[in-house]
C-alpha cells in the first residue's frame, strides 16, 4: 500500500498544480516517503487502524474522471445551497456545477487560478499554517492535491448567506480518490459561513482525504459546519488548520453520521489576545461506522477562550475515538478553556476510546477537561412511559435531547432543519 502510493507521489500525478510552491509540494512528497502511512503503534491512530483499512480497499491505480450533471446529485444537495454551491468532482473544483453570488467584497477562485491572480496570499499560506512533517495526511493532501478552492472575504464584509462546499466522488465504475485543498482568508471585520459535505455516487469504494487553511483576522468571524452522511464504502480524512489573531472568533460544527472510517483532524492555533475559538461535535454512529474526532488548540497568548463540547450515540458494532488536546503557553495568561466529551452506548458491541487532555505551562487559567460514557437513564425512560409514552418513543426522545444540544448551536437554520430530521428519524425508527 505505501509503495504504491509512494509511486504515485514520485510520480506526474498533481505535478502541474502551483508550480510556483513546488519546494512545499517536495518537502510534502520526501516527508510522506519517509513517514508513510500512520503505523498501527502510533499513539495518533493507535485506535484507528486506517493504513490497514486502506491497503484492504484501495489499489490507488490513476482514476479516470467521469462527467456528471447537476441530475445526478438529485437528492444529495441541501436545498438552502441553490444559492451558494461550490462543487468538487474527485477533487477537481467544476466551475459548471458551481454557483455563487458575486458579491462585493468577496474573491472566490479555484486554487490553481488564485496561484496565479493572487499569488502574494497563496505563497504566503499554502502549507506554512500546517506542518506536513507531522501528519502524513497533511503532507499527502499538500503532495498529491490538483485543485482547491480560494475564498478571500475582503475587510468589513459580513456575508448572512452560508456558502456550501461539496466534495463529489464518482465511483460508479471504479474505486476513486481526491485530495482538494481550500484556503479560507477572513480579513478584519468580516464573517463568513461555510458549509461542507461529502457524496459518494456509486458503489465502489472512495478515499477523500480534503485539508483546509483558514486565516481568520482580527474582528473576523467564521463558522465552518461539516456534515458526514456518506456511503459505507466511502472513507474521509479531513485535515482543518485554523490560525486566529487578536479579538478574532472561530467555530467549527463536525456532525458525522455515517460512512465507512471517518477521521477528522481539528487544529487551532489562538496567536492573539481575546481570541474565542469553539468545537462541536455530534457523532451518531451505527452499523460498523468508525469515527475518530482529534481535535488541539494551542493557546499562545493572554485573554483567549476556547470551548469544546463533542458529544456521540453509539449502537451496533460502531466505534467512536475522540482525542482533544489543550495547550497553554506560558504566555497565554488569564485563558478559559473547557473541553467536555460525553457518550451513550446503545450496543454492547460499539466501542468507545476516548482521551481529553489539558498541558498548562501558565499559572493563572481557568481550565477544564472531562468525559462520561454510559446507557441511557433507566428512570428518565421509566418516567416517560409512566406518562403514556412507549419505551421506544422515550429513548427516541431522550437520545434527541442528547444529540439537540449540539445540532442546536449551528448558526444556520436550513442546516439545523435538516439535521434535525435526519436525527429524529435515525433516533426513532
Amino acid at each position: 500500500m505505501s509503495a504504491t502510493l509512494e509511486e504515485a507521489l514520485i510520480g506526474n500525478y498533481g505535478s502541474d498544480f502551483l508550480p510556483n510552491l513546488q519546494n512545499i509540494k517536495q518537502e510534502a512528497k520526501s516527508a510522506f516517503i519517509k513517514n508513510g502511512l500512520p503505523k498501527f503503534r502510533e499513539e495518533e491512530y493507535k485506535f484507528t487502524p486506517i493504513a490497514k483499512t486502506l491497503e484492504k480497499n484501495f489499489s490507488f491505480k490513476n482514476q479516470v474522471s467521469q462527467e456528471i450533471g447537476l441530475p445526478d446529485l438529485a437528492g444529495q444537495l441541501i436545498e438552502d445551497s441553490a444559492v451558494n454551491q461550490i462543487i468538487f468532482v474527485n477533487g477537481v473544483y467544476s466551475s459548471t456545477l458551481s454557483k455563487f453570488e458575486q458579491t462585493d467584497g468577496l474573491i472566490i477562485k479555484s486554487l490553481k487560478q488564485a496561484a496565479v491572480d493572487h499569488a502574494d496570499n497563496v505563497e504566503k499560506y499554502f502549507g506554512k499554517l500546517s506542518d506536513v512533517t507531522i501528519d502524513s495526511f497533511a503532507a499527502l493532501n499538500t503532495a498529491l492535491t490538483q485543485d482547491g478552492i480560494y475564498i478571500e472575504v475582503l475587510k468589513n464584509t459580513n456575508l448572512a448567506t452560508p456558502f456550501y462546499i461539496y466534495y463529489v466522488n464518482t465511483a460508479q465504475n471504479a474505486e476513486t480518490h481526491s485530495f482538494p485543498r481550500n484556503l479560507i482568508i477572513a480579513n478584519s471585520n468580516s464573517k463568513i459561513t461555510l458549509v461542507e459535505k461529502a457524496i459518494t455516487l456509486g458503489n465502489n469504494n472512495a478515499f477523500l482525504n480534503v485539508m483546509a487553511e483558514v486565516v481568520v483576522h482580527e474582528n473576523a468571524h467564521v463558522h465552518q459546519v461539516r456534515l458526514q452522511n456518506d456511503r459505507n464504502n466511502a472513507y474521509e480524512v479531513t485535515q482543518t488548520q485554523v490560525n486566529q489573531t487578536s479579538n478574532s472568533n472561530y467555530s467549527a460544527y463536525t456532525i458525522s453520521l455515517s460512512g465507512g472510517m471517518i477521521r477528522n483532524n481539528l487544529n487551532i492555533t489562538s496567536d492573539g489576545q481575546n481570541c474565542e475559538s469553539n468545537m462541536y461535535g455530534l457523532y451518531l454512529l451505527n452499523e460498523k461506522t468508525h469515527v475518530d474526532n482529534h481535535t488541539v488548540v494551542d493557546h499562545k497568548q493572554p485573554n483567549s477562550y476556547s470551548n469544546e463540547l463533542y458529544k456521540g450515540v453509539l449502537d451496533d458494532k460502531s466505534k467512536g475515538v475522540f482525542n482533544g488536546k489543550i495547550f497553554v503557553r506560558q504566555e497565554a495568561q488569564k485563558t478559559n478553556a473547557f473541553q467536555s466529551n460525553n457518550n451513550i452506548l446503545l450496543s454492547d458491541s460499539a466501542t468507545l476510546n476516548t482521551k481529553p487532555q489539558l498541558e498548562i505551562w501558565a499559572d493563572d487559567v481557568k481550565c477544564s477537561h472531562g468525559c462520561t460514557s454510559g446507557q441511557l437513564d433507566k428512570e428518565a425512560i421509566f418516567y416517560l412511559q409512566a406518562r403514556g409514552i412507549s419505551k421506544q418513543k422515550a429513548i427516541g426522545m431522550l437520545l434527541y435531547a442528547f444529540a439537540n444540544d449540539v445540532v442546536d448551536k449551528i448558526p444556520v437554520e436550513g442546516i439545523k432543519t435538516y439535521l434535525d430530521n435526519i436525527v429524529s428519524r435515525r433516533l426513532n425508527s
